[in-house]
This record gives C-alpha cells, structure tokens and sequence, in this order.
C-alpha cells in the first residue's frame, strides 16, 4: 500500500515526505499478430453496418511536440529531483505543459503530486534540476504576479474577513487600482455562483462555498497559470459540475494544471496528463495518448460467435484477443493505415459477416484502467 501523500499548506513544506521512489514500472507492449491474409472490407460509404495503447511517453526536451499551437511550453520541468531527507519524494522528472491546455496530475497516494505541484506554486524549491513558468522560475515573485494563480488544497481563508474584502485586497496585491480591485473581484465572484456572499464573513461559509472563494481567488486578473489542486474534493454534485465547466471555459485561454484522484473528472476536462508513481512519470503526454483511444477499439459481444481469426485478418490490425468472462475483444491498429472510426467500421463488418452480435463499442482502456495499469 502507498504511503498517503501528505498535503503542503500554502507558504509552508509538508509535514512529512512521501514514500521513496522505486524505479518506473515497464510496460511491455502486446505481441503482434502476423495475419497470412487480409479480410476484404468495401470502402467507406459502401453498404455495412452502421456504428457510431498508450506506451509510456518519453519524457522530451524543451519546445517538444506536446505544444498545442506554436507557443512555447507554459510550464516546463526539467530533470527535477526533490528530496526529504533521504527519501526522495520527486525522482528526475522532466515533463512540459502545452500553453492553452488543461493538464492533470495523476497518481496514487504518495506519487508525489502535491511536492510536484507545491514546487510549481513556488512553495517547495526542488533539490535539484529546473523548473520553469513562462519562462521565469516560480520564485521570481514580481516577475509572475498576475500571471499565476493557485488554489491549494484545503486552503483556509481568514475567518474575520468578508468574502468582498479578502478578494479585493488579494487583487490590490497584484497591483490593481482600488477600482479595478473591486471589479475584477465581483467578476469572479460571480463566476464561481458566490455573488450574494459579498459581506459574508468567510469564517461562516460551508465547505463548498469556501472551495468556490478559494477558486474565485485563483482566477483573479485572468492569470496565464492557473494551479488547482483536488478543485472539486467534497463538492456536491452540482457544484463540481459548475467547477468543471469554469475549467473548460477557460482552456485556450489559461493553461490550468489540476491534481485530482478524480480520474473520471480529469478524462472529461483534461487533453493532456502524467502519471506519477512513487516519484516518477511513468507516462505522459495527450489524453488520447494516455487512454489508447486512437490506437485501440473494444467490442463487446453478446453469447454466439466469436471470428477472432478473421478479425486479426483486418488490414491495419496489430493486435486482437478476446476476453472470456467479459466477452470482449481488444483490437489494437495501426493509426497510419486507419483511424479509430475507420477501424470501427471495418470490425464490425467482419462481425456481421461472420454472424457476430455486438453489444456495445468503445475507444482506448479509460483513464482509470490505463492508471492502474501503470502503477500497480
């Protein structure tokens, strides 16, 4: 079992390191299947039936395929080691984060998110290696004001001050005018639903309404980077919901990091993402990447035939096993000979032909099984 990962306060060191590293799991890719032949499937457009792997990436060098536009990286990691003692809680880390993008932290207990992330937020420096956020180091203070913001875990607010007045005088910090103060914080007070809490003293907000202050605070002066960790731990469902489509307003705009056990959550708002286990990325790079949904097809099958043989003969296919107590067939293709879609069509074909009776489709593993995967 992973040592729980214990939360840094905001300006502060946690209170005791995460659990050493071990070295980063291999992840062998499945054996290939050698078809003799290839199944005849007519063209696109033709008469059918209708139907609506990702290997570990290596960690890249600065200015790396992962930008989403031409833009240089947002944040930037290179070979980041963080130490407690003799315990290494970050192990050589190197990793970017596209400019615009929504960009998850992922992992166990113990992985070492709430280090990487403290180090990103400036509160931790690393050990060793360099970290980068537009371009400057996250302790260049007067250089970054305004342009970070950052909502730790837990976050306490001061109980004495009223919602208004604590986020105006955040936003003065940044250099804002008394005038533009009250603006900007009004704005995002109203973004996160918590207008009518102007003079409510934050010491008396539930749970929820405090998470949504400390988010409001974070998005004040519309920052570049904008840090979030566990944004929606202990909402209910209807406020993590409005949290999630804050997030997703503002991709293209900001470029948002988020730490989240949530994996479900991270798929549906993420494009990019690493996996830590024990201090090390284990893999990263695009969603679509990490879950395999460009690159794998599962096709559930009802009692009846199962043409494993033919579907192996597909061209494009690499891979085709099938599963007996789920009764699911996992199909991994090669993306330069075929899309997702265009696989999808081409199985189901040779399905039907075959008398196969399909009870559902489904692209890549989930993040949730992809995670487990590599850091069991």
């Amino acid at each position: 079992m992973d040592t729980p990962e214990k939360e840094a306060p905001q300006g502060s060191a946690p209170a005791a390191p995460e659990a050493a590293p071990a070295a980063a799991p291999e992840v062998a890719p499945a054996a290939a299947t050698s078809p003799a032949a290839h199944a005849e499937i007519p063209p696109a457009g033709a008469e059918g039936p209708s139907t609506a792997a990702a290997m570990p990436a290596k960690q890249g060098k600065k200015r790396s395929k992962l930008r989403l536009n031409d833009k240089p990286a947002a944040i930037d990691m290179k070979n980041v080691v963080k130490r407690f003692g003799n315990v290494i809680a970050v192990n050589d880390v190197t990793l970017e984060v596209p400019d615009g993008s929504v960009f998850g932290l992922i992992g166990p207990n113990g992985a070492g998110k709430t280090t990487t992330f403290s180090m990103l937020a400036g509160y931790l420096a690393p050990t060793s290696g360099e970290i980068f956020i537009l371009d400057r180091l996250p302790s260049a203070v007067d250089e970054l004001r305004g342009q970070v913001g950052v909502l730790p875990q837990d976050a306490l607010l001061p109980a004495g001050d009223k919602v208004g007045h604590f986020l105006v005088y955040l936003a003065e910090l940044q250099g804002m005018s008394p005038a533009d103060a009250k603006i900007a914080a009004e704005s995002v007070l109203t973004e996160v639903e918590g207008r009518d809490w102007w003079n409510t003293r934050c010491g008396t907000l539930s749970h929820g309404m405090a998470k949504r202050v400390g988010l409001a605070q974070a998005l004040l002066g519309n920052p570049r980077v904008i840090l979030l960790d566990e944004p929606t731990a202990g909402l209910d469902p209807r406020v993590a919901y409005g949290v999630r489509q804050i997030v997703k307003s503002r991709k293209g705009r900001s470029t948002l990091v988020i730490s989240s056990h949530n994996l479900q959550e991270l798929e549906e708002i993420c494009d990019h993402a690493a996996v830590l286990d024990r201090g090390v990325v284990v893999a990263h790079g695009s969603m679509a990447e990490l879950t395999a949904s460009s690159s794998e097809i599962r096709v559930e099958l009802a009692a009846g035939p199962v043409p494993l043989d033919q579907v192996r003969t597909i061209q494009g296919v690499t891979t085709a096993g099938f599963d007996k107590p789920s009764r699911e067939i996992n199909i991994t293709f090669d993306r330069s000979i075929a899309d997702a879609e265009e696989m999808i069509r081409r199985v189901t074909y040779v399905l039907y032909q075959h008398q196969a009776r399909i009870s559902g489709i489904s692209k890549g593993r989930g993040l949730e099984q992809r995670v487990m995967e590599l850091t069991e």
